[in-house]
């Protein structure tokens, strides 16, 4: 036993090295990943303002007439609101005033509303951050516990049950589950009455105090089950996929001729590396997710942004338009570039080369 004892000494010192300069230079490899990621989320949110400024211009619609349309007016008082809203002026000179009031945090003002944008955006960013956070918590680990079960039961009936209803309910058109769940149980069917709310966040005669949470959670239901149904199959089919690549490899036989249990296999070996593969997914769904949002808010009347920006639509208000595309376009991209550094922090292998 003492040759054991002799050679571990002498492997020590030959490593140390190797681990002084190991941890520096993975915070440098770190650091200059992260550096790139955010170089090119720089230049991406640059295209974005320059998109979002020309992208809603093509939209056919004068925003004069359309706030206008029922109040006669003559061709000189049109011209004269165009002059106010700054809509008269050469297409360089707008973006190049969008720009610079886009640095200074000045979203413009809402044609509409008569209020500035960044107002606005946040009074709606409260709801919607309620019912995307409900919805992707629900929709993460809903996704992720069936997707889990439906790889260690691979080609069982909880495989194809699981994995036929999510895929065949992330393939229905988000609007048309919306209404069908509105019809069945907001406005009932037949002399069943309808059981939720059918619009909005809150009611007119909504109480206080703790009755108010309950009140809110009461509208929040269809509207966050509308948004999960569509969403989480998403998590469960690359969660799945990810744990059948995991099963077969080799530390998962070892781990099992060890005598390991099926449950600490899975939990403590599989599940983890098959993690992975889904952190990009979650946070980059952070962002797209809003998006997401847009038609539930739209057809639930959720006071948030997705109908902020439906209403904008409709104008068109272009202050308002421009300012809530942006918003939501800098979040996907700031989820996205978290993603790819916390993926290289994972997995240092990312990247590397």
């Amino acid at each position: 036993m003492a040759a054991p004892t002799e050679i571990e000494p002498a492997a020590g010192p030959a490593a140390g090295p190797g681990e002084r300069g190991g941890p520096p230079g993975a915070r440098r490899g770190l650091l200059r990943y992260a550096l790139a990621k955010l170089g090119g989320a720089l230049l991406s949110v640059g295209m974005v303002v320059v998109a979002t400024f020309f992208l809603f211009r093509l939209i056919p619609g004068d925003p004069a007439v359309a706030y206008t349309r029922d109040v006669p007016l003559t061709p000189d008082q049109l011209d004269l609101l165009r002059r106010q809203m700054g809509l008269d002026r050469p297409l360089p000179e707008q973006f190049l005033d969008f720009v610079l009031r886009a640095l200074r945090g000045d979203l413009g003002t809402s044609y509409e509303y008569r209020r500035p944008v960044a107002e606005l955006i946040g009074e709606r960013l409260g709801p919607t951050l309620l019912l995307v956070g409900t919805g992707l918590v629900v929709a993460v680990t809903l996704g992720l516990w069936q997707g889990t079960r439906a790889a260690w039961n691979h080609g069982g009936r909880l495989d194809r049950f699981s994995t036929g209803i999510s895929l065949t309910l992330w393939s229905v058109p988000t609007f048309w589950l919306g209404l069908l769940l509105l019809m069945v149980f907001a406005a009932g069917v037949g002399p069943v009455p309808g059981i939720f709310p059918t619009r909005g966040m809150e009611d007119v005669d909504a109480p206080d105090g703790p009755l108010y949470l309950l009140h809110v959670a009461h509208h929040l239901v269809l509207p966050c089950v509308t948004l999960v149904a569509v969403v989480y199959a998403q998590y469960l089919v690359v969660m799945r996929s990810s744990l059948l690549d995991e099963i077969g490899q080799d530390y998962v036989t070892t781990a099992r001729a060890k005598g390991l249990r099926d449950a600490e296999v899975r939990r403590r070996h599989a599940v983890p590396n098959a993690l992975l593969p889904t952190v990009t997914l979650v946070f980059l769904h952070i962002g797209l997710v809003v998006q997401g949002a847009v038609t539930t808010e739209t057809v639930y009347s959720w006071p948030g942004l997705g109908l902020l920006f439906y209403e904008a639509i409709k104008g068109p208000d272009f202050a308002v338009m421009q300012g809530t595309f942006m918003v939501l376009c800098v979040a996907v991209i700031v989820m996205n570039t978290l993603a790819d550094v916390l993926y290289h922090v994972l997995d240092p292998r990312v990247g590397s080369a």
